[in-house]
């Protein structure tokens, strides 16, 4: 009965429940049970799969939800990978991704201030501090990064962002529209929550970047920010950033280079 770590973190017990749901659902009609084990330190959610068909469900979880690498000798060097930001590094102007490498030492992906300066504002010495205000990272954000070098010994991990990071970034700016990005809460939560605070009307849609990740498409001519103060009670546990497609254009002096 082999036991993987799924690429989905929970931030809290109760949306273990959520997560068991999901397993059943994606597995439905395959002889095979799964049954979740554990979370590890980092909250990762690992899982035990057994059963006629455990081989063939193993392969569709991998697919469809996504596992983690959990050893470093498992990352290989240029693969994509995705991750969720783990710190901020304002002083060394470094981004830390978890990739879910944990065992038998946690190692993150290491961004470089350089890497971020020229994939996101073409090669401009930007402090890390602006790149965190334009485009929203914060901890537990979702990031497709490409991995660059790997020094074994030091348990080191050098990565950039990946081409399809960087085209969903490109992809949110020309479409001039805001987004609020949630972290910590389920499709169904920011649903109810839309719907309290009567905000549907001024939303375009909800788009999954996770479990628990979501990225709030709002109407034309809506803030985002503005939305946070209306939601915000219901999502008490969420955490909230901002990406604003007229800030980065007049940043760039509207010429998207990344």
């Amino acid at each position: 009965m082999p036991t993987v770590t799924l690429l989905t973190k929970v931030y809290n017990d109760f949306q273990l429940k959520p997560i068991k749901k999901l397993l059943e659902s994606k597995i439905k009609g395959l002889r095979t049970e799964t049954k979740i084990c554990g979370v590890t330190s980092r909250g990762w959610v690992q899982v035990v799969v057994s059963g006629e068909d455990q081989i063939a469900a193993l392969h569709y979880l991998a697919e469809e939800i996504g596992l983690c690498p959990t050893r470093l000798e498992h990352v290989e060097r240029f693969s994509v990978i995705k991750g969720l930001v783990n710190r901020l590094n304002r002083t060394k102007g470094e981004l830390h991704v978890d990739i879910g490498v944990y065992s038998p030492n946690i190692v993150d992906a290491t961004i470089p201030i350089h890497h971020l300066q020229a994939q996101l504002v073409d090669g401009r010495k930007t402090a890390l501090r602006a790149l965190v205000d334009l485009f929203g990272f914060r901890e537990n954000s979702p990031l497709y990064v490409k991995v660059c070098t790997i020094d074994k010994e030091k348990g080191y991990i050098e990565a950039m962002l990946s081409e399809k990071q960087l085209k969903q970034y490109r992809d949110w700016a020309r479409s001039l529209l805001d987004r609020l990005i949630i972290l910590g809460a389920s499709h169904e939560e920011i649903m109810y929550a839309l719907k309290m605070a009567r905000c549907n009307r001024d939303v375009v849609g909800i788009e999954p970047l996770g479990v628990f990740e979501h990225s709030v498409i709002c109407k034309l001519g809506t803030d985002a920010l503005g939305l946070i103060p209306k939601i915000g009670k219901k999502l008490r546990n969420a955490t909230f950033s901002i990406f604003n497609p007229r800030n980065i254009l007049a940043f760039l002096e509207e010429n998207i280079t990344f």
